[in-house]
């Protein structure tokens, strides 16, 4: 059985909200961006790295075979990473607490760059490596027991990792909820988590499970209707004569911007490079489906390749 490979890494994005996005007074005095090292996320992202790496090792001494494919897996890890720290550590997290459209760039960040690079990295097979032999046989058990595996396979079926995402994307854009996420430190770590948990799930419904033929036209499925709902949420802010967040008004004015304008660059974060990311997404979608098509000789002379 294919284990939850994403689960692990979702835990990385829990703590990504540790601080509301709303500027308190000392904030809104000085105006200051620099990068933000919060204690659990550096934590664990340091913690990753090194799993990931000792892991890779095992497996790169292990068997010289497929050493194409482990690299391919561990560059797409690292670049996933870095978006992470990117997302959550980097000057964008604290910007974004005074700008609305470096929000929007922070979430479109963890959601197409960090998660689907993630999914693609295949981290939790190779943490397992990095464990003690006994530690490892006892969490591949726990992981087949049908209390893990029935519920994995609800949720990572198409249409629900679709529906949670969705639900996740426009649930948190309505301004009640976003008001709420920047105001309460608690919920917006809350957000943070189910943005980039249900992105996991989608990105791994696109490129996790790649053993069933029928996953190719699920995923262009999945690609373009999230790209068309999505970039209809991105028009409705781009678009709107009034501004959805108040809150934001206060620390964008002092910033020298139009809270509008601000917005409708945010909207438009989300509706031209998101819908780019998905429309790449369905072309590696498409290049994997024809490489399947191919003769077996010329197939494995792609994965040669690269």
């Amino acid at each position: 059985m294919l284990i939850p490979r994403t689960f692990v890494v979702a835990a990385l994005g829990w703590v990504g909200g540790a601080e509301a996005h709303g500027l308190t007074a000392d904030d809104r005095a000085a105006l200051h961006f620099g990068w933000s090292f919060d204690p659990w996320v550096v934590g664990l992202l340091v913690l990753s790295a090194a799993l990931y790496v000792v892991g890779y090792v095992r497996l790169r001494a292990r068997s010289r075979q497929a050493r194409t494919v482990r690299a391919v897996h561990c560059t797409a890890f690292a670049l996933g990473w870095f978006a992470l720290v990117a997302a959550l550590d980097s000057p964008l997290d604290t910007l974004a607490a005074a700008l609305f459209s470096a929000h929007m760039l922070q979430h479109e960040a963890l959601m197409l760059i960090a998660a689907p690079l993630l999914v693609i990295g295949r981290p939790l097979s190779v943490w397992m490596w990095a464990l003690p032999v006994s530690l490892r046989v006892g969490v591949g058990c726990a992981v087949r027991s049908r209390w893990i595996r029935a519920p994995w396979r609800t949720i990572t079926t198409p249409l629900a990792a679709w529906l949670l995402h969705a639900a996740a994307l426009w649930g948190w854009h309505a301004p009640v909820f976003f008001e709420a996420a920047l105001a309460r430190p608690g919920i917006h770590t809350l957000q943070h988590a189910s943005f980039l948990v249900s992105a996991l799930l989608f990105w791994w419904t696109v490129f996790g499970n790649t053993q069933r033929s029928e996953r190719s036209a699920h995923a262009m499925l999945s690609l373009f209707t999230t790209m068309v709902h999505t970039g209809a949420l991105g028009a409705l802010l781009t678009l709107s004569p009034g501004l959805w967040y108040p809150s934001y008004i206060e620390s964008t004015s002092a910033l020298g911007f139009d809270p509008l304008q601000d917005q409708q660059l945010g909207g438009l974060v989300m509706w031209v490079p998101g819908g780019l990311a998905y429309l790449i997404g369905g072309l590696a979608v498409a290049a994997r489906w024809l490489v399947k098509r191919l003769p077996s000789p010329m197939r494995a002379r792609a994965a040669q390749d690269g």
